[in-house]
């Protein structure tokens, strides 16, 4: 990264493989990489596939019609959770909720109050996340819900507490989630039709192995 210095990357990875250490000798923790990514309904990613001799792969990416009711594509909200143990094993989940409109800040919240609900049903006590600098991530709304929720969770002993690491700007490969993005987009190509809005976020769920939720969306009150 030409604008930032390499001694800036290196104290937050440096950062992120602390916390990593300090969810291992906390069972009751559960590590977290956050990350929103757009999945369109129209553009193709980049492929590559065999075809026999003389043949030649052909996708054709398809164009929206005017009497198509759904947007082009959809926004969504992820993390990826890490179950660490002491010997160093782990096993993965990713969670989704998919967005009617766009990443905001009071988006970010719901997702972040789902994701402490279900985490403190399952026993857990301290998300440690890990996430970029988006907008809608250090935004004041977002920080002060943290600091808040924080407290309260300290005051009543109940809840999930979220210990906060965020990335180095420009720095994808230091979010795990991202390669689940692109692995996705390739395998979800549907090469000779156009899928509506739910069939594309059900075949992204299908592709994860996540549950196909609730869409996220702002209250008309508060759009």
């Amino acid at each position: 990264m030409d604008h930032q210095s390499r001694s800036g990357v290196r104290g937050e990875k440096n950062a992120r493989d602390r916390l990593i250490r300090w969810v291992r000798t906390h069972p009751d923790w559960v590590l977290g990489f956050q990350d929103e990514v757009w999945w369109s309904r129209f553009a193709l990613p980049r492929l590559h596939a065999w075809s026999e001799e003389g043949e030649t792969l052909h996708l054709v990416e398809q164009s929206k019609r005017k009497d198509d009711p759904d947007r082009k594509a959809l926004a969504c909200y992820g993390l990826l959770l890490r179950w660490l143990e002491q010997d160093a094993t782990a096993h993965e989940e990713i969670w989704l909720r998919f967005v009617d409109g766009r990443p905001v800040s009071a988006i970010t919240i719901q997702f972040l109050e789902w994701c402490c609900a279900k985490l403190e049903a399952q026993g857990k006590r301290v998300l440690a996340m890990v996430w970029d600098n988006a907008s809608w991530h250090i935004s004041k709304a977002v920080r002060k819900w943290i600091r808040q929720h924080n407290r309260l969770v300290k005051h009543t002993g109940h809840g999930v507490r979220i210990l906060v690491c965020y990335l180095p700007v420009k720095s994808p490969w230091l979010n795990p989630i991202e390669p689940k993005w692109l692995h996705a987009k390739r395998r979800i190509v549907e090469p000779n039709a156009t899928l509506s809005a739910y069939e594309l976020a059900d075949r992204i769920c299908a592709t994860l192995e996540c549950a196909h939720e609730d869409h996220l969306s702002i209250p008309e009150k508060e759009s």
